[in-house]
């Protein structure tokens, strides 16, 4: 037990890649206990099997592909000059208008690096247009980012609920409130703050930028004045109807998750062409999945060996029996895995994250009495946090890459983004004294 915590723990803070670093602490942990080599090829071959044709696997790319082709045929654009020209009437609309079209952007994407980069690109330089202060138009980019991990289609939910064996369906319904309330703290916090100090949004008056498209076909909208209504208005609806066509057949049990991801990235497409995309940009789409989902189905596979060979040398029981055993409490065992999760956050990937703490941490909170889908959005939120939190902080990374101004700080961002990570602990709290808030839709 003890031997393949240590060499796990070892290879990833060495930097060896999480994938291989499980693998590889599996595979020593099989062979300690069996010593026959040939016993672990056959583990190892099976569970790989068993692993990879589970049908529960193809919705992360199905997902991705839908997301892919709406940000590639301009939709995330159209989005944020909706949003921004119908909260014309709030101070600091422009970051009101970022929050809500990243809200909305992440009921398609389902990933927060894909809304980073856009919306650095579609909102900072509007944003800096209107001379809003830079450390504040960065951190609300960084920070809203983060609502595509909570708000259904979410990766780390298909993580979770993959490693767990949790309904991702219900997942899905258990983050619409919390996303939703978060998003609301977002939006009032932008606007008290525009309140107190308007110089943070600046005088209307500001130098004239222009984005560099990369990646992803986005480029600075047109003023919300100049562009007809009409065309906004029909392609968000598209966008609307197609959210709401696949997370309600998943919801209503029309269509697996599986099925539904299928319907939204052939809807996407449709969606895309209607847009006009060209063939060459869905052939682009199409390999930049590939080359993101391919590593993320292997890293599922090698946390799933992992978790098997944890089980068989019984460390998460006997993790169970310490912590039960310390007499902390529920709530006092809760905060220290919280305290793993933030520590962790400043060092490695959500997506590793909870390979490493949710085998050995989800039974420990089943035993505790919490229930699990509440535990899972708990989890997921404070792994979040970890997107914003430095030194890793991989959101702040994306925003300094994708904005169009080279001289812009990584501290700056990581101190704009701030009041998010705060209000992102505030709502961990919250759900923590009132679970029904994430129970509540799945339990309908």
């Amino acid at each position: 037990m003890i031997t393949i915590v240590v060499v796990l723990l070892a290879l990833v803070f060495a930097g060896v890649h999480i994938a291989i670093a499980l693998g590889v602490t599996a595979a020593i942990g099989i062979y300690l206990m069996l010593g026959d080599m040939e016993v672990v090829r056959t583990f190892v071959a099976n569970t790989a099997y068993e692993a990879l044709r589970d049908y529960v696997f193809a919705v992360i790319p199905l997902f991705m592909l839908m997301g892919d082709f709406l940000a590639k045929c301009g939709a995330a654009t159209d989005l944020y000059t909706l949003a921004n020209r119908m909260s014309r009437w709030l101070p600091a609309r422009l970051a009101v208008a970022t929050i809500i079209a990243n809200a909305i952007f992440a009921f398609v994407t389902g990933v927060s690096i894909a809304a980073a980069a856009a919306f650095s690109r579609i909102a900072y330089p509007e944003m800096r247009r209107y001379g809003y202060d830079r450390q504040f138009a960065l951190g609300c980019i960084a920070g809203s980012a983060c609502l595509g991990m909570l708000i259904p289609p979410s990766v780390l939910m298909i993580v979770w609920g993959v490693l767990t064996e949790l309904s991702i369906g219900k997942l899905f319904l258990a983050g619409v409130l919390p996303g939703l309330s978060l998003a609301f703290g977002f939006c009032a916090y932008v606007v008290i703050a525009a309140m107190s100090k308007p110089s943070l949004i600046g005088s209307g008056i500001g130098q004239p930028m222009k984005a560099a498209p990369l990646g992803a076909a986005v480029t600075v909208p047109l003023d919300p004045d100049e562009q007809p209504i009409g065309e906004l208005l029909f392609s968000t609806s598209l966008v609307l109807a197609l959210i709401a066509g696949v997370l309600g057949s998943i919801w209503f049990g029309i269509c697996t998750p599986t099925e539904g991801a299928g319907v939204g990235a052939v809807g996407a497409l449709v969606l895309a062409l209607i847009k006009g995309i060209t063939w060459r940009e869905i052939w682009q789409v199409v390999l930049n999945v590939g080359r993101t989902s391919g590593p993320l189905l292997l890293l599922l596979f090698c946390a799933q060996l992992y978790s098997r060979v944890l089980s068989m040398t019984g460390f998460t029981e006997t993790a169970k029996t310490f912590l039960l055993g310390t007499g902390m409490g529920p709530i006092g065992i809760l905060l220290v895995m919280l305290a793993i999760w933030f520590v962790l956050g400043c060092l490695i990937d959500s997506i590793s994250i909870i390979l490493l703490t949710v085998p050995i941490f989800a039974p420990i909170a089943m035993a505790l009495g919490f229930d699990p889908i509440a535990f899972a959005i708990i989890g997921i939120l404070a792994i979040e946090a970890g997107l914003l939190t430095p030194p890793f902080g991989i959101l702040v990374f994306t925003v300094k890459a994708a904005v169009p101004e080279p001289n812009v700080q990584l501290a700056e961002i990581f101190r704009g983004s701030a009041p998010y990570w705060i209000i992102l602990l505030l709502v961990i709290a919250i759900i923590i004294v009132f679970p029904p808030i994430a129970t509540f839709l799945p339990g309908l």
